[in-house]
C-alpha cells in the first residue's frame, strides 16, 4: 500500500516532523481531522468509498447504514477533489486518484495528533488547575492564619492531601491527552457524540 504514488515526486518533509503552521492548516478542517482519525484507527490504509462512508457517518452522526445517498456522496467528492489532495500536498497521507486509495504517509503514522474537544458538561483543564490552586491557596492561608476549620488540620496532613490530589489531577489528564483527545485512539474521534 506505501507505493501508492510511485511517480509523484515526494514532498521534502514526508519523512520528517510536521511544521507547526502545517499541523494547524491540516487539522484546521473537521473532515481531515477524522480522516487521519479513521487512517490511524483502521490500519493506516482504506478505500476512499469506505473513508467517504465512516466520516460521512460521523459528521451526520448515524450509523453508516442509515446514510443517504446524497450524504455519502458529498463527502466523497469533498474527499476526492478537495481533502485528500491537500492532505496529500502536506506529506499526511499517499493519495491514488485512478485506484481511490489512500494511506497513511509514514511521518503521519509515526506522529500524535491531539484535538482538545470539550463536550457538554466537561471542565477546561487550565480551569480546573485555577480552581485546585485557589483551593490550596485559600488552606494555606488559613493554616497560617489559624482560622476556623484550617486551625483543627495539620499542615502534613494537608500537604499529603494537595500532593495526592494534584498527583491523581496529572495521571487524570494525562489519560485525557493521550487516550481520549489523540487522533485514532478511540473506536470515534473526540468530537462525534456519543450516541
Amino acid at each position: 500500500m506505501r507505493e501508492l504514488s510511485k511517480n509523484v515526486p515526494e514532498p521534502p518533509f514526508r519523512n520528517h516532523e510536521f511544521s507547526r503552521d502545517v499541523i494547524l492548516e491540516v487539522l484546521s478542517n473537521r473532515r481531515r481531522r477524522f480522516v487521519l482519525h479513521y487512517l490511524k484507527q483502521n490500519g493506516d490504509h482504506t478505500t476512499v468509498s469506505e473513508l467517504a462512508d465512516r466520516v460521512a457517518g460521523w459528521e451526520n452522526n448515524k450509523p453508516i447504514e442509515e446514510l443517504t445517498h446524497r450524504e455519502r456522496k458529498r463527502v466523497k467528492n469533498a474527499l476526492r477533489q478537495f481533502h485528500l489532495p491537500k492532505m496529500e500536498n502536506c506529506g499526511f497521507v499517499e493519495y491514488d486518484s485512478r485506484r481511490g486509495n489512500v494511506a497513511l504517509s509514514e511521518a503521519a503514522s509515526n506522529a500524535n495528533f491531539y484535538i482538545d474537544s470539550l463536550t457538554d458538561g466537561d471542565i477546561p483543564w487550565g480551569l480546573y488547575y485555577i480552581g485546585l490552586s485557589a483551593l490550596s491557596a485559600v488552606c494555606l492561608v488559613g493554616l497560617w492564619l489559624g482560622v476556623f476549620p484550617f486551625d483543627s488540620l495539620s499542615p502534613l496532613l494537608c500537604g499529603v492531601f494537595f500532593v495526592t490530589t494534584l498527583t491523581a489531577s496529572s495521571m487524570g489528564h494525562f489519560y485525557d491527552n493521550y487516550y481520549r483527545m489523540r487522533l485514532g485512539a478511540r473506536a470515534e474521534p473526540p468530537e462525534v457524540e456519543e450516541r
